[in-house]
């Protein structure tokens, strides 16, 4: 077993990644752009230069600021309603907690949100630090985020697990030297991803059971 684990928030911690790709399209007539799957698909998990950059690839002409503010005010609004936790997450931080495993959540998202989501579901207990994407030059698939958040744990990178669900995170994961995990939500892995995987997981309960018996 490993030493730290550090949690994606969107689609890993809270069923909130759906929103996002919502947000995504719906907001895009708005600043001229037209609603893509592909977009939405290029720009999970990212933030920093690199969500700028997919922005420009896809939107050259949208005010990328502009857009990005309005897709989390949507997200706020939406997860205000209904703020739903994914499967095992209170499980594996218990089992975290109860065997003396530091955990940090290392997101795209804002600082302020992951604060917010987290209190709101009495979660934030469970993490020793909290990284957004705010906090970063380089977002995913670049390895900052993981690092810094490794470093405020106290733990290697390479002794920590990462448990996301979006491609570029895993990317992100593996090019820290963690130990790469995805639990599927809204992103279907494909066979490359696979294969830099530590595990593949359909939730947190599985993870959580696997690791409890040894096997990752």
């Amino acid at each position: 077993m490993r030493r730290g684990a550090i949690f994606d928030m969107d689609g890993t911690l809270f069923d909130t990644e759906k929103l996002y790709r919502k947000a995504w399209l719906e907001a895009a007539p708005e600043f001229g752009g037209e609603p893509s799957v592909a977009f939405t698909e290029a720009v999970s998990g990212t933030s920093g230069t690199e969500f700028t950059g997919v922005i420009k690839k896809f939107y050259p002409n949208i005010d990328a600021k502009a857009y990005l503010a309005r897709v989390i005010e949507l997200v706020h609004a939406w997860s205000e309603e209904n703020l739903i936790v994914m499967a095992g997450v209170e499980k594996i931080l218990a089992h975290f907690k109860s065997t003396g495993i530091p955990c940090a959540v290392a997101s795209s998202s804002p600082t302020e949100l992951i604060e917010r989501n987290l209190r709101r579901k009495n979660l934030r207990g469970y993490f020793a630090a909290i990284v957004g994407g705010n906090m970063v030059t380089k977002g995913k698939p670049a390895p900052d985020i993981f690092l810094l958040a490794a470093e405020r744990l106290n733990v290697p990178a390479s002794d920590c697990y990462v448990f996301e669900d979006s491609r570029n995170g895993i990317l992100a994961a593996k090019a820290a030297a963690c130990t790469p995990v995805l639990i599927v939500d809204q992103y279907k892995p494909t066979d490359d991803i696979r294969k830099i995987c530590a595990a593949v997981f359909d939730n947190l309960n599985e993870a959580c059971r696997a690791i409890e018996e040894g096997q990752l």
